[in-house]
Order: C-alpha cells, then structure tokens, then sequence
C-alpha cells in the first residue's frame, strides 16, 4: 500500500497505508441519487463507504470499477463480530460489488473493550487471502480506540470528531504515533447540531456552515479523511466547493470551537 500522494488541503495519505487519498470521503446514506455519487467520484473522492442495502452505491462503483478500482478505497463491513458472519458480509459484499477486495472491512459501533480476538483474527484472515487490503473500526469508546491504536490492531480508525466533540484530541491523537493508522473522522455537523443556534448562543451572531464544520475537521492534521452524506447534487457541490477553499482561519478554528461547546454545553444529553 503506497503511493505519492498531492501535498495540499484536499488530498493526503492515509496513514501508514500509504494510500493518496482525497480528504472528503464519500457516503451514500442519504440516497443523494447515482448522478450525485458518480460526480463525486468523478471529483476526486475515492474513500468511499458502502453499507449493505444502498443499492445506489453498488450501482455507481460496479459501473466505475473497470477504469478506476486501483484508485477507489473502498470500506465495507458490520456491526456484528462472529468469523461466520463476518466471511458471509465480506463474501456478499465482493459479489454484490464485483470486485476481488474491499479494501478496509469496518466493524461498526465496537464499544468498550468489544473487540474480540477471535474477530481480529478472522480479519487478519481475510487480509491475507487478499480479500481485504486492511482493518477498521467505527468507534465512539475514545480510550478503547486510543487502546487500539497503540497495540496496532487497526489499519484505519473511523471516529467521532467535531468542534462540539473534541475528545480524541486527548485520548486519541496522542497515541497515534506508534502505529500511524489512517483516521476518518465521521459526524462532522454532529447531526446537524452544528447547524443551528443552540440555546444561550446569541440569535445575531452567525452559525457555521456544513462547509465550516468540514473544515475545521480536516484542518487537524491527525485527520485524514471526513465524511460527508449529501442528500442531493446540490449539497454534495457545495461540500466540494467549500473544502476547496482550504484551511479555516485561527480567527474561524476558534469560532469553531466556541460554538461547539456551545452546542456540547446545551445539547449534552442528546449527542
């Protein structure tokens, strides 16, 4: 897993993977349409997540596949952990795409402590049938993942991490030195709560954008990749345009931060 990737705000390379990568990954879970996800191909985003079920998806990548497979990162999984189920995920998704790999085979949602050995040995299985390229978790337990990465479990790290939660920059970030994964930040508006005025936060001061938030996700250099699932062409144009616009200011990375512990302050017991 190499490469040479661009040395700007829009691409990376993901961790020791060595992947270039573009920094606004892909995700098709709001059904933005297949003309909206070929164009974002068509961009430049190749991190790509398919989930079982969005035919959409499985569609636009079994039609771009045989000019560009070697450029796409593709990340597939589930939640559940048995050896069993997990080749029987991996198996349908290698057929429902068309492909020989998926190349970072995600469990979803692992909590505290929830990662079984017996799972990281079915995944190190498939890694070295060639079915997959690596490993990956979906996490919101921040000392687990921060666990995870200093005994080098994990190829790819997908993590909650926005301006009203900023725990990895504690229990995280600091730990990723000794196994350099590739991190992917996820919830970047935390649920559109971003996106609005919370409680207490003055009715004439500005809200950020979904761009804002985008922004100030990747403006951490530990992250590599962010999100987005646009529910349109329209929203997934204005997410491109707005991350080509670079790094946010320090005057706006700490607009950012102010807000968010706005939104954390209010909205504690629904984040």
């Amino acid at each position: 897993m190499n490469g040479t990737p661009p040395t700007d705000f829009l691409h990376t390379s993901l961790g020791r993977t060595g992947l270039p990568v573009f920094r606004l990954g892909l995700s098709g879970t709001y059904r933005p349409g297949e003309a909206a996800l070929r164009e974002g191909i068509e961009a430049g985003m190749n991190y790509v997540i398919w989930w079982l079920g969005d035919t959409q998806t499985t569609r636009v990548l079994r039609e771009v596949f045989p000019r560009m497979r070697e450029r796409l990162i593709v990340a597939a999984g589930r939640n559940f952990q048995h050896p069993w189920l997990l080749r029987r995920t991996l198996e349908g998704a290698l057929r429902s795409l068309r492909t020989d790999y998926i190349d970072f085979f995600h469990i979803f949602w692992v909590g505290n402590g929830k990662l079984s050995p017996r799972t990281v040995d079915a995944l190190q299985q498939f890694k070295r049938e060639g079915k997959i390229r690596g490993i990956a978790v979906s996490t919101h337990a921040r000392r687990y993942a921060g666990e995870l990465v200093r005994k080098g479990v994990l190829d790819v790290l997908m993590m909650r991490y926005n301006a009203a939660h900023r725990g990895a920059e504690q229990e995280i970030f600091p730990h990723l030195a000794a196994s350099q994964p590739g991190v992917v930040g996820y919830t970047a508006t935390r649920w559109n709560f971003l996106l609005r005025h919370p409680r207490g936060w003055p009715e004439a001061e500005r809200v950020p954008t979904a761009g804002d938030c985008y922004r100030f996700v990747l403006g951490n250099p530990h992250v590599h990749v962010v999100f987005t699932a646009p529910r349109n062409r329209e929203q997934l144009r204005e997410n491109l345009a707005e991350v080509a616009r670079g790094p946010l200011s320090p005057e706006e990375m700490d607009f950012m931060r102010r807000f968010g512990d706005a939104v954390h302050t209010r909205h504690r017991f629904f984040l």
